[in-house]
């Protein structure tokens, strides 16, 4: 399951004979995603931490081996004024691959949780560049399935379990729910928000770029940490990339969501486009002059709240 891509592991690996990015760039996009690191997770803090405090929702840590034995941390989000629902989300968080952390997540997935009475199993999957190819996919995998054994022991429908993700999260919830297909298990449906789908997408848009929140060069460095000197070659496998995929049968129901000024409408416009020839029923959404993350960078903004509402509306439905 674990794909092994050519620059695995450490920054002396990076750089093999597979063409794509070169071994220079991939070195220092390695070395780049460590130092982005902190600051992104100092601004998804910030981000998260102003969201109120959800006091009616208790959160239980467990864990699940990954494939290669490694302890995936999973935090289970419940509601404890409500009867279960029977439905759940596993939750993936955003951080472009290289950084994101259940602790600065948690106040969101608690707000989802208050707002819908939904629980929710956030995964803390591996970060690039330490650990590469489609192990953050396996990862959310194994949670996953977790999900799926100890569903009735958790008062949950097993036919009634969506994976949701923001930003890198909702690319690597793509490759977990492809994963999940390709083993049997067929989730709800899939909740994707401004989502990181195509490794392919480095090249400015001329309308776009003076609107950029998210950079072309932060994506293509972000990509490379994932897949070093494979970015942007055939080499490279859906589960990691899920614009990569070929075959959308037996793909869950889909909730798309993108901002109209943002580096990633496009491949968030032809996964939809794909999901409706293959007759995956897909909600899609292009938020009017809406740049990435726009949510938390206004929350009290009429846009970011209308988009909460369909959110919490898909989320409900379950």
């Amino acid at each position: 399951m674990i794909s092994r891509l050519p620059t695995e592991t450490t920054s002396a690996s990076v750089g093999s004979a597979h063409t794509g990015e070169s071994q220079d760039y991939a070195t220092r996009a390695y070395e780049e995603a460590l130092a982005l690191r902190p600051s992104l997770d100092a601004g998804l803090a910030a981000a998260f931490g102003a969201i109120p405090r959800a006091d009616d929702v208790r959160v239980t840590v467990h864990s699940v081996p990954a494939e290669d034995g490694h302890s995936v941390e999973l935090r289970w989000h419940e509601r404890q004024d409500t009867p279960v629902p029977g439905s759940a989300v596993v939750y993936v968080h955003g951080g472009s691959m290289v950084a994101g952390r259940l602790d600065d997540y948690e106040h969101l997935v608690n707000h989802y949780v208050h707002r819908t009475g939904v629980p929710f199993l956030s995964v803390g999957y591996r970060l690039a560049p330490e650990h590469q190819g489609t192990v953050p996919a396996a990862d959310t995998f194994a949670g996953v399935r977790w999900l799926f054994e100890n569903a009735e022991r958790s008062g949950v429908d097993a036919a009634r379990i969506a994976v949701m993700g923001d930003s890198a999260g909702g690319g690597i919830g793509a490759g977990a729910v492809l994963l999940a297909r390709d083993h049997g298990l067929r989730p709800a449906a899939q909740i994707l928000i401004y989502p990181t789908l195509d490794d392919r997408t480095v090249t400015p848009d001329p309308t776009l770029t003076e609107h950029v929140v998210w950079s072309y060069e932060g994506n293509r460095t972000a990509w490379t940490a994932l897949l070093g000197t494979a970015r942007g070659t055939d080499a490279v496998p859906a589960a990691a990339a899920p614009a990569r995929t070929t075959d959308f049968s037996g793909l869950p129901p889909t909730y798309l969501e993108v901002g109209q000024l943002d580096i990633l409408r496009d491949e968030t416009l032809d996964y939809a486009r794909r999901l409706y020839r293959a007759g995956v029923p897909c909600e899609l959404h292009v938020r009017p002059s809406a740049v990435h993350g726009f949510d938390w960078i206004d929350p009290a903004a009429e846009i970011a709240q209308h988009a909460m509402r369909d959110r919490v509306r898909r989320i409900s439905s379950l």
